[in-house]
């Protein structure tokens, strides 16, 4: 029994890497968001000075960092990765379907779109 890859089936593997992802990022995120309030919702905010983000949230490293060490704010910060990260799964998915099923023309295609993705993620 030979199994084919079909157009059917890449759309289905698709939106379930979709959905996963965006169900998968919003748990990390809740999860993130109740050991934040759980540990910060009774201070009150001060408007009156800006603070921002702190440097450890800014790059990649720091927010898993942070994430493992279960600091909420990068637990936030992570789910918030995922979700960026889960559309360009589905490109990089896309190019391994176009190549399974021997179509040349889209998987460059999709190479060209997927570097250009982590080219524009990775700061120019």
């Amino acid at each position: 029994m030979s199994f084919t890859w079909t157009d059917e089936k890449t759309e289905q593997v698709i939106g379930n890497l979709l959905r996963a992802g965006v169900v998968l990022s919003a748990i990390v995120v809740l999860a993130g968001g109740i050991l934040y309030l759980a540990h910060h919702g009774r201070t009150h905010a001060d408007y009156h000075v800006f603070k921002g983000q702190p440097e450890a949230l800014r790059d990649v490293p720091g927010i898993a960092s942070g994430a493992m060490k279960l600091d909420s704010r990068s637990i936030i910060q992570f789910g918030l990765l995922l979700l960026i990260i889960t559309p360009i799964a589905r490109v990089a998915f896309s190019a391994v379907s176009f190549a399974l099923e021997k179509d040349r023309m889209y998987v460059v295609v999709s190479l060209i779109v997927l570097a250009v993705l982590i080219y524009g993620l990775a700061g120019s």
